[in-house]
C-alpha cells in the first residue's frame, strides 16, 4: 500500500483516534461479547479516555495523509495496550509497520522484551502477534464480572536493544 507513513500523534487528532478504536473493537471484539445494554456506548467513552491518557506515547500511520491506524505505549515499561487499525485496511501490513516502529523506539531506550495483551477469542490478533514474533506466555482473565469470563492472552517478544552512545551525525 503506497503512501503511509508515521507520525507522533497529535492533539488534533484525538477524536479520529478514538473513532479508529471503537471502529476496531466494534467489528473485531464486540462479535466475541454478549449483547449488553450500554456497553457499546461504555467501550466509546473507555477508548476516547485511553486516547487522551495516552496521547503522548501514541504512534500514528497515515495513508495518503489521513490517519488509519495508531499504537501506543506505556510510560513505565516496555508494554504496548493498543494497537488498532481501521477494519477496512486490516490485513495491509499497517498493523506491523507500526508495531516495529514501536518495537524500534523501545529497543533504542534499552528494553530487552516487549509485552502486549488481547482477547484470547480474537484468533485473528493472536496469530497476528505470533506472525510478529511474540510467543504466548500466559492466559488469564481480563478482570471483566465473573458472569461473563473474557480470557487475555499475555504475550512477549525479545528485542535487540541498542548499545552504546548515539551521536548527533547519526540522527
Amino acid at each position: 500500500m503506497a503512501g503511509i507513513s508515521i507520525r507522533k500523534a497529535e492533539t488534533a487528532d484525538a477524536r479520529r483516534l478514538a473513532d479508529i478504536a471503537y471502529r476496531a473493537w466494534e467489528s473485531g471484539i464486540f462479535p466475541l461479547l454478549s449483547e449488553q445494554a450500554g456497553l457499546k456506548e461504555a467501550e466509546q467513552r473507555r477508548l476516547t479516555q485511553a486516547v487522551a491518557e495516552t496521547l503522548s506515547r501514541i504512534i500514528v500511520a497515515e495513508v495518503d495523509g489521513i490517519a488509519v491506524a495508531w499504537c501506543s505505549r506505556s510510560s513505565r515499561r516496555a508494554y504496548i495496550p493498543y494497537l488498532f487499525v481501521m477494519p477496512e485496511l486490516q490485513g495491509h501490513g499497517i498493523g506491523s509497520m507500526l508495531l516495529r516502529r514501536m518495537e524500534s523506539m523501545l529497543e533504542l531506550e534499552g528494553a530487552e522484551r516487549v509485552h502486549l495483551e488481547t482477547p484470547a477469542d480474537n484468533v485473528r490478533a493472536v496469530r497476528f502477534y505470533e506472525r510478529q514474533g511474540y510467543r504466548i506466555l500466559a492466559l488469564r482473565p481480563d478482570g471483566r464480572a465473573a458472569h461473563e469470563p473474557f480470557m487475555s492472552v499475555h504475550l512477549e517478544k525479545r528485542l535487540r536493544p541498542f548499545e552504546g552512545d548515539i551521536d548527533d551525525e547519526d540522527l
